[in-house]
């Protein structure tokens, strides 16, 4: 049982770890389907483990984009408060109304994101990106964290993917300074859910747990520190092979579980 539970968690760990160093992915797309799936790790906890390795790989990760001049922190502190607000209020509205529709909303999404990334790669500079205005960017970024914490909040998933969709798409940053951005803003955000779930849960098995989080750490620092070194292009493509075979991954394993 040991060598299953580090084998599964080693898995996740790789494929969490370089999506969230190279596309600031969450960790939580990766490690909770395997956990769930080949450990039988009730839902609810596993996504309390996949948030707990989220806040080590997504810190490290920004650190390692903030040294190398990647990172707006001031509109990514802006969107995070609306992601956050709006998560809140999405739970709400969730528990009200049906929504079956949006549960394959990620999957979809990484999908085509990472088709876009292969197909047309995004080879803005950080000069390209000065040219939006200020206050343009500010509302822009409090707009798009409405939606994407609402849909969060309401489908309980697709907030890694979605950042890097909306700061690449309508804030128009250059590849890596998004993802940089996305996972600064993800490693508060999972620090709040994961909280939640341990409070509010069962406290999870300490090997898997333990496993997760520094397998997760270890190759998101690794994602991280390549991503910053390579070509623009050569980013996009590896983020977009890397979404893809998320994708076709996850939905392998959701039609395991069933």
């Amino acid at each position: 049982m040991f060598w299953i539970k580090l084998l599964v968690c080693l898995l996740a760990g790789v494929g969490a770890g370089l999506g969230t160093g190279f596309a600031g992915m969450s960790a939580a797309v990766v490690i909770t389907p395997l956990l769930v799936t080949f450990l039988h790790v009730p839902a609810y906890t596993a996504v309390g483990i996949a948030l707990c390795s989220d806040v080590f790989a997504s810190l490290v990760s920004a650190y390692t984009y903030k040294k190398n001049g990647n990172l707006d922190i001031k509109n990514g502190l802006t969107m995070m408060a609306t992601i956050i607000v709006f998560t809140a209020f999405g739970s709400y509205v969730s528990s009200l109304i049906p929504h079956s529709t949006l549960e394959s909303f990620s999957i979809i999404v990484t999908l085509v994101m990472g088709c876009k990334f292969i197909i047309a790669p995004i080879v803005k500079s950080h000069e390209q990106m000065k040219e939006m205005s200020p206050l343009e960017r500010t509302l822009k970024s409090v707009a798009c964290g409405c939606v994407i914490g609402f849909v969060c909040g309401f489908a309980g998933a697709g907030g890694g993917i979605m950042m890097l969709m909306a700061l690449t798409l309508i804030l128009g940053y250059e590849l890596k300074t998004a993802v940089g951005t996305s996972v600064f803003i993800m490693s508060f955000t999972a620090l709040t859910g994961g909280m939640s779930h341990f409070i509010m849960g069962d406290w999870p098995d300490p090997l898997i747990l333990t496993f997760c989080v520094v397998f997760t750490f270890g190759f998101a620092q690794l994602g991280a520190v390549i991503a910053n070194k390579v070509k623009p292009v050569t980013l996009n493509r590896i983020t977009g092979i890397i979404l893809v075979i998320l994708a076709i991954t996850v939905i392998l394993v959701e039609y395991i579980r069933l």
